[in-house]
């Protein structure tokens, strides 16, 4: 069983951790985002588009512009930044039939992994900016990448 992030929603938790952890008084550039999280900058204009339309983020124009967070780090949760750039991460088809789920009834397993959904979905609503910066603070880019790196 695998319970993982898209590249998209991991490059958005990244980028909130960057600015969770402020990098001086300005607004954060992409590029400098980009650099300290290791997220190709390609891609992060659009995941930072995304999190400023979700209210997350606050976009600066101009030569020294960037983004900032919207709301302090404690009032921000996983799910949140998550769901801002995937949309409703609810599982819509079934475990075992692979078709929408409900639509001929429920499989013999839908009330477990529905609970289990439920419980993953709740501890990622609970889980604040701030339960996690405090890791990155700490340890850097290990603690997104792993000693090793990716």
């Amino acid at each position: 069983m695998r319970l993982e992030l898209t590249r998209r929603a991991d490059y958005a938790v990244r980028a909130m951790l960057a600015l969770a952890v402020p990098d001086g008084p300005r607004p954060q550039s992409v590029r400098r985002i980009a650099d300290r999280m290791g997220i190709p900058p390609r891609f992060l204009p659009q995941v930072m588009q995304d999190l400023s339309k979700a209210d997350l983020v606050e976009a600066y124009a101009g030569r020294h512009g960037g983004y900032r967070l919207r709301h302090p780090a404690d009032e921000i949760s996983l799910l949140a930044i998550i769901e801002a750039v995937e949309g409703d991460t609810r599982r819509q088809s079934c475990v075992l039939r692979g078709g929408p789920c409900g639509a001929d009834g429920f499989c013999a397993v839908h009330d477990v992994f529905a609970g289990a959904q439920d419980d993953v979905l709740d501890r990622l609503s609970r889980a604040r900016l701030t339960d996690v910066s405090g890791i990155f603070e700490r340890f850097g880019r290990d603690a997104i990448d792993g000693p090793g790196g990716r």
